[in-house]
């Protein structure tokens, strides 16, 4: 199983000491990959999250939105058919969402099965072919994202008033 499934926390709590090529090492032999693959692998997934520069720095000195991308490499490293990502955009700027949103594209297009779980319905809106609306640990909804919008709402409109019929609550 860990070799077929990537996984990126939304919190990725990785070994502060190490540099992001000892990180994509260590995730690379844990998933059974040899030498030349992970070198190969690797060098390729720094540059498509531009780490490559700063590869050899502890992650320590790393900002929040270097952790997520370093994090996200290490959920690629073994090249997976399945990947979970649990917010993936937190903490990145504006060209780091741009490049985590065609790198989840790119997954699609490859025929890799993303989950991708976010607060930010219009990046859900953006990436997703299917979307679930959970309220209070319980599924509410699931549909073809495309079917969901068909009635003219956002997935933001259609996700308050399913909290409002669970009796979340009052949205406003």
């Amino acid at each position: 199983l860990r070799r077929k499934v990537g996984f990126l926390p939304e919190n990725p709590f990785l070994y502060d000491y190490l540099s992001a090529l000892e990180l994509l090492w260590f995730g690379g032999r844990t998933a059974g990959m040899d030498r030349k693959a992970i070198n190969k692998r690797g060098s390729e997934l720094l540059e498509r999250v531009d780490l490559q520069a700063v590869a050899n720095r502890h992650l320590r000195t790393y900002s929040k939105g270097m952790v997520q991308r370093v994090g996200l490499a290490l959920a690629l490293i073994h090249d997976p058919q399945v990947v979970i990502l649990d917010e993936p955009m937190s903490g990145l700027d504006p060209l780091g969402r741009k490049m985590v949103g065609d790198l989840i594209m790119e997954l699609k297009s490859q025929g890799k099965t993303v989950f991708f779980s976010s607060h930010v319905l219009n990046d859900v809106e953006r990436f997703c072919d299917r979307a679930a609306i959970i309220v209070d640990g319980r599924l509410r909804l699931v549909g073809a994202v495309a079917e969901l919008l068909a009635c003219g709402e956002s997935l933001e409109d259609i996700f308050l008033r399913e909290v409002q019929k669970a009796g979340g609550g009052q949205v406003v």
